[in-house]
């Protein structure tokens, strides 16, 4: 299959794909390779708690001019991470969708046709062309979606942090049907445990970066830094600690009034003045309260949002 042209496509999107979760819950499988993942199963409130706090988000972005399209969970299976659709699906403004091969064999099984079927039917997105890459999991090589990559829409750049999550080949193929740049990295915790996915230690926007810089290894983090301030954004600096509460997890979309910043609540109260003053600047921060769904399932507000271009 060729690679896509060269096309020009906007950083923020104005719709996100969200999926309610039928039976959220923590995933022992997952948990071997994301440390941001603190609770173990067994609370028979979690799953009423993190349906809460995806209607409470999915109505903030919806009230900040988003257009929130919301698909019902696998009522019939027990799909604990199908909150995180952007980890095996992403959109892209000239018509192409991405199927992506995902670590954990029970995340597989939250691959829907149905999904894009709905799009198409609703005219919401139609996929002209589809990109499977779930083959590579026969080989043990993986890339969870826009989980594993931070990508720079505009610049046809795509970030990723190398781990157990998202493996150099599986990159180099993404890289050559979308013809992107890649700019892959290593990048640990204080701990000096590999980062299972991109988007929680980097976000970029239109005019921003945020980056946790200390994960990133030594070797290549004063080249990132200069590339990602190259584009004449503003890259605001996250500690370890801000890490960990999702600062780096957010993601920006556009509505009718301006730009948006969506994040969580968690991620909010950890940034400093400057820092929110510096996001403030760059678009709305749109934040919910979704604790229950960061603690159980490990990601937050940026990981439950498959954006669609529009």
């Amino acid at each position: 299959m060729s690679a896509a042209p060269r096309a020009a496509e906007p950083q923020a999107c104005g719709g996100v794909l969200m999926v309610r979760p039928a039976h959220f819950g923590a995933n022992p499988e997952t948990a071997g390779s994301n440390f941001f993942q603190s609770a173990a199963p067994g609370d028979q409130d979690v799953p009423a708690r993190a349906a809460r706090e995806f209607d409470a988000l999915a109505t903030a972005l919806a009230a900040a001019g988003i257009r929130v399209i919301e698909i019902a969970g696998a009522a019939g299976d027990a799909l604990p991470d199908e909150v995180f659709p952007n980890n095996w699906l992403s959109l892209h403004a000239d018509g192409t969708a991405v199927l992506y091969p995902l670590l954990a064999p029970n995340r597989r099984r939250e691959r829907r046709a149905d999904v894009l079927d709905t799009l198409r039917s609703q005219r919401i997105f139609e996929a002209r062309r589809v990109v499977d890459l779930t083959a590579l999991e026969q080989r043990g090589v993986y890339l969870e979606g826009t989980g594993s990559l931070v990508l720079d829409r505009a610049g046809r750049v795509a970030y990723a942090c190398l781990s157990p999550r998202t493996h150099p080949q599986a990159l180099a193929e993404l890289g050559r049907e979308l013809d992107y740049t890649l700019v892959p990295f290593a990048a640990a915790d204080a701990r000096g445990r590999a980062i299972y996915h991109t988007n929680v230690l980097l976000a970029i926007g239109t005019r921003f970066a945020a980056l946790c810089s200390q994960a990133v290894a030594p070797p290549q983090r004063a080249a990132l830094v200069e590339r990602l301030a190259a584009g004449g954004r503003d890259v605001v600096d996250l500690s370890f600690e801000q890490l960990h509460s999702f600062a780096g997890n957010v993601l920006e979309l556009a509505s009718g009034r301006g730009p948006v910043i969506a994040l969580s609540k968690t991620a909010l109260e950890s940034l400093d003045a400057a820092q929110r003053r510096t996001l403030e600047s760059h678009g709305e921060l749109v934040a919910a309260d979704i604790a229950t769904i960061e603690r159980f399932g490990g990601g937050s507000v940026r990981c439950m949002l498959c954006e669609i271009p529009q």
